[in-house]
């Protein structure tokens, strides 16, 4: 008698399926744990199934939830099978419900404290009601000239006179700004599906490190370079100093770009 095998024989093992997924992008161990600050061990570890240095439950999780986001992968089916897996669905319940808690906690609104402001509006008041009696008792020339006067003492100095007023920027047609003069600008975007982007500056520092899902886009600027690492090069385009350059490579692609004030070349 020949017995078939069950679905969950058929589908792969989470760390299995995450992988198989960095192998297919062209990722290596190394650019994952930098995409993710998940420790080069532990993302070997969790490769092969072996989830016991994430330090627990709720740490692996979010480890292979960044796994996946890296990789191009929807991490929710995997949390799942790893919850199901290990019979502890019940835990992330709980944190979600006291991270909901916070939130609201924190997001409250204070109540306005109308009993100052009335004590404020009323010494404001007492005190001009005192200053017209006194201004008064000088004379009737004194108190006229008091009362034509105040409109110039109200009038907002928000104002200026027509000939100096400073004309407001339009905005610019174009969806690509070309670079401010000795700078090159990089704009990236994810309009044939996701793609995982790297960015640095001329001083090595991260700009982005993330996936961009479709029809999201980035921008950056620098005054010597940006440096580009694009996973799945044929879902991005590239526009360098308002430029359009085009598809970054082709489709599962992984590229490392340059671009320097003056280009539109790849470096």
């Amino acid at each position: 008698m020949t017995i078939g095998n069950s679905p969950s024989e058929d589908r792969p093992s989470v760390g299995r399926a995450l992988a198989q997924a960095r192998i297919a992008s062209g990722l290596t161990v190394d650019e994952v744990s930098t995409a993710t600050r998940v420790r080069v061990p532990i993302v070997q570890s969790i490769e092969q199934d072996d989830f016991s240095r994430c330090g627990g439950d709720v740490y692996a999780r979010g480890h292979i939830r960044s796994l996946a986001r890296a990789v191009g992968l929807d991490p929710e089916p995997l949390i799942e099978q790893y919850a199901a897996e290990h019979e502890s669905a019940e835990l992330p319940i709980k944190v979600a419900q006291v991270y909901e808690a916070e939130r609201i906690r924190s997001v409250e609104p204070r109540r306005p404290n109308w009993t100052a402001a009335m004590i404020a509006a009323i010494v404001v008041v007492l005190g001009f009601v005192g200053f017209t009696v006194f201004s008064g008792s000088g004379g009737g020339n004194s108190t006229a000239k008091s009362a034509t006067s105040s409109p110039t003492v109200t009038t907002s100095p928000s104002r200026t006179p027509q000939g100096n007023e400073v004309p407001k920027p339009q905005p610019s047609n174009s969806a690509i700004a070309a670079a401010p003069p000795g700078k090159v600008t990089v704009k990236v975007s994810a309009e044939g599906g996701t793609s995982w982007i790297q960015a640095t500056d001329s001083n090595g520092k991260m700009l982005f490190q993330d996936s961009l899902k479709k029809g999201q886009s980035k921008t950056w600027t620098d005054d010597k370079k940006i440096k580009l690492v694009v996973g799945n090069a044929g879902a991005v385009q590239l526009f360098v100093n308002g430029k359009d350059l085009g598809a970054a490579g082709s489709d599962g692609q992984v590229v490392r770009l340059t671009y320097t004030p003056g280009d539109p070349t790849q470096g």
